[in-house]
């Protein structure tokens, strides 16, 4: 990394949006639509957990039939991450974050039209390349415009997008659904797209993105153009200055995203299988959890902000297994204090709140030529694994019951908060267009 100062050259802006002492309006229009980007993507993918059983009573799909179509969607997240986060690196972060975002729409209004198994296969595949875009994409764009000193909060901010996605999806899904059917509700997942109108019209590119073109084109530093392919933006990656936080950024992320879909990928299935929760009550307690997740996203980026990045996913992790292992081992000791067994699925949500912290510690850890195609990468392949998750779950139920297979995601939950300290602190770190 070169680490050459913003201020290149008299001919080029001198002041980035990184440099500002206060926050625009330009950088919350930037946090609002790559925020709203995200509550839809998430949307998108989850929604799916909530029309598992009405789906699969309609064409007798069996669990494990659903587990190779919720497997294969979080696998194209992995594809859909690599690819356009090498787009953002190449034509922009502005351009890629609408692509992301219309395919993913397109995606799930498909889905709505699935008459088939494989069918629903491809189109919820399509789905997951655009859900496995957004996020890298979104990500980059604020953590290369907002300040060092709030970076944090401001990147876990748009992480809240999730929970919030996955209380839509539960509210439709879960409440709606019955009214108007599986169908329907996919098909009125392609309003998203309207926002893609709003970031082409309002936003601005990352200015960041753009000084390091214009530096580079000048031939004022001498910087080498790496990422005219794809596979030159991959093999830096891997080069001496990127491969070591990649690979631990990729373990990171692998030890996260375990712990997270091994909650959720069948939290529904076990509150209304094992738990004998209705649909709509086992929607309402998914909504506990993601109250709890939304305020764990928002306070963990000023914790980051003011602990560091290594503190906060520690004491998050810890939180998130406590309230697992309540809700899954010991929920016969609990189970006649409902408002106990609330609080401990509080906890969950509210452990998942470490996620708000990728955002700003992979900005920090990577430089401009590769931010995005880093961030895309890792977060995605950690996710892309998950294909997985799913299955095993589904086969530990046989012996174990779902709740077994759940309750593996404490193990994960603290191994995130161990290995968090594999990593230099970062905090306040600024970000260089030379590099």
């Amino acid at each position: 990394m070169t680490g050459l100062p913003a201020s290149g050259s008299s001919d080029m802006q001198t002041h980035l949006l990184n440099e500002s002492e206060k926050i625009t309006s330009v950088h919350y229009k930037i946090l609002g639509m790559c925020w709203a980007g995200w509550v839809f993507d998430f949307y998108d993918l989850i929604l799916f957990t909530f029309l598992l059983i009405p789906i699969s009573k309609e064409y007798n799909f069996s669990n494990l039939q659903m587990s190779y179509v919720l497997g294969a969607t979080l696998a194209a997240t992995a594809i859909g991450g690599v690819i356009f986060g090498i787009l953002a690196d190449r034509y922009g972060r502005k351009p890629v974050l609408q692509w992301t975002i219309l395919t993913y729409s397109i995606g799930t209004f498909l889905s709505g039209l699935a008459g088939s198994f494989w069918l629903l296969m491809i189109f919820r595949i399509l789905t997951g390349l655009g859900v496995g875009g957004e996020w890298g994409t979104g990500q980059t764009y604020i953590g290369e415009t907002f300040p060092a000193k709030v970076r944090g909060r401001y990147c876990a901010m748009m992480q809240t997008g999730a929970p919030l996605g996955i209380a839509l999806a539960s509210i439709v899904g879960g409440l709606i659904s019955p009214l108007i059917g599986w169908r329907a509700c996919f098909f009125i997942s392609l309003l998203p797209a309207i926002l893609v109108l709003f970031i082409r019209n309002h936003l601005p590119e990352s200015d960041l993105w753009l000084l390091r073109k214009k530096i580079i084109k000048s031939g004022i530093a001498t910087i080498r153009e790496k990422g005219n392919t794809g596979l030159q933006q991959l093999q830096l990656l891997f080069s001496k200055a990127n491969r070591k936080y990649f690979i631990l950024g990729l373990i990171l992320a692998i030890f996260d995203m375990s712990a997270y879909w091994l909650t959720y990928s069948w939290m529904p299935g076990y509150l209304h299988t094992e738990r004998n929760f209705t649909l709509a009550k086992s929607a309402f307690w998914i909504l506990v959890t993601q109250t709890g997740g939304f305020l764990g996203y928002l306070i963990f980026g000023f914790v980051a902000d003011r602990l560091g990045r290594r503190p906060a996913y520690s004491i998050y992790s810890v939180i998130m297994a406590l309230g697992l292992v309540m809700v899954t081992f010991f929920w016969d000791y609990i189970v006649m204090y409902p408002f106990i067994i609330l609080a401990f699925m509080f906890m969950v949500g509210f452990g998942t709140g470490m996620f708000g912290g990728f955002g700003s510690l992979f900005s920090e850890l990577f430089p401009t030529s590769i931010r995005s195609t880093a961030m895309g990468s890792a977060f995605n392949l950690a996710r892309g694994i998950q294909f997985f998750t799913p299955v095993v779950i589904s086969i530990i139920a046989i012996r174990y019951g779902l709740g077994g297979g759940i309750s593996l995601a404490a193990l994960f939950a603290l191994l995130t908060g161990a290995w968090i300290w594999t990593f230099p602190e970062t905090r306040e770190k600024k970000l260089f267009a030379g590099d």
